[in-house]
């Protein structure tokens, strides 16, 4: 799948929204992608997912496992694709954990499965709970890399698709300055 059709997905689904937002970060944009539109579809989940899968065949991944509630719908999707079992992580007071009776096995080769990413914040947080719980995290991927190819997750990531969109800290956005309110269309609570 290449870069071009997967911003036409965004574009054409309503899922490329442009305003002043909150990221799950914490940072402001003037661009927000919101994933859970696109993948609303599941014709697009599915296609989205074998494109993730089809880039690691042939690296015997065991188990994807994705942070929620983002990386739920593709990370599945990717797992379905590679025929890999599937678990995520997510926040308990604060804290990112394994939770729901998930495990894993001492070097077990899990791919972690994100829908965008920014920082790399909720990924690397994903992988320090499967490497302390005694996985092998092989790669990351997904979506939507909003960085620009800049952040670091510990491990190789691939991405469908890779934008510099900004995103800076409240005292540097021009729409705060302006005085725009700012929107929170993601899932993480500040």
């Amino acid at each position: 799948m290449r870069e071009a059709q997967v911003i036409d997905v965004f574009r054409g689904t309503g899922a490329l929204l442009e305003g002043h937002y909150v990221l799950s970060s914490g940072l402001h944009s003037p661009k927000y992608l919101q994933c859970a539109i696109a993948l609303q579809s599941p014709v697009i989940a599915s296609d989205f997912g074998a494109a993730i899968a089809d880039h690691f065949v042939s690296q015997n991944i065991e188990t994807v496992a994705s942070p929620a509630i983002g990386g739920l719908i593709i990370g599945y999707e990717a797992a379905r694709h590679l025929g890999a079992k599937f678990i995520w992580t997510e926040r308990e007071n604060g804290k990112m954990t394994l939770r729901r009776g998930f495990s894993v096995k001492k070097d077990e080769r899990v791919l972690v499965v994100e829908d965008v990413i920014t920082t790399g914040g909720s990924t690397r947080d994903t992988i320090q709970v499967l490497v302390s719980s005694g996985a092998l995290v092989v790669a990351a991927a997904s979506i939507v890399d909003r960085s620009g190819g800049q952040a670091e997750v510990g491990v190789p990531r691939f991405s469908l698709v890779t934008l510099n969109i900004p995103a800076v800290s409240p005292d540097q956005c021009a729409a705060c300055k302006r005085g725009e309110p700012a929107v929170k269309p993601g899932s993480r609570k500040q």
